[in-house]
């Protein structure tokens, strides 16, 4: 499964999980910074690091990230200030396979202001440069409808 990468100057990728842990050059056992939790993850510090360098503009002032927005399968929403994502990392295998519960993705934030942030299921990923955003993550269920699904009522199965 994909995910989609957004930089603060509006550059978007897509990736797998397993290219981003290549990315970041090493992954090691979850356990090591948030106990219990079984699977490989990769460090989002390292992984930033690496990704800077081939989107240098989209990390340089003044358009350096203030926030890391992530978003979920599920329309679940996390918006995390930069300072609160040291120790923080990606969840992407376990067993060396692809997860196959709450993938292709999760975002484990160990040390931030809402204890240890867990974030499943996610596809996709924002720097943000934006610190009208304040000091404090936020979290929870983003439902978004379409003027069209709307004007339609909510009917089940309907989508658009």
């Amino acid at each position: 499964m994909s995910v989609t990468v957004r930089m603060t100057d509006g550059t978007a990728v897509a990736t797998s999980p397993m290219e981003m842990a290549e990315l970041a050059g090493e992954s090691f056992p979850a356990s090591g910074r948030v106990p219990g939790t079984a699977g490989e993850g990769f460090d989002l510090a390292a992984w930033t690091a690496a990704l800077s360098s081939r989107f240098p503009s989209a990390f340089a002032a003044p358009s350096a990230p203030t926030h890391l927005i992530v978003k979920a399968a599920d329309e679940f929403e996390a918006v995390v200030p930069w300072d609160q994502l040291k120790g923080a990392f990606f969840l992407f295998s376990q067993d060396g396979a692809p997860l196959a519960k709450g993938g292709p993705l999760r975002l484990y934030v160990p040390d931030g202001t809402s204890a240890c942030l867990n974030v499943k299921s996610v596809t996709d990923i924002r720097f943000a440069a934006d610190p009208g955003r304040g000091n404090e993550a936020s979290y929870g269920f983003r439902n978004e409808i379409s003027p069209v699904r709307l004007s339609q009522g909510f009917k089940a199965g309907n989508r658009s």
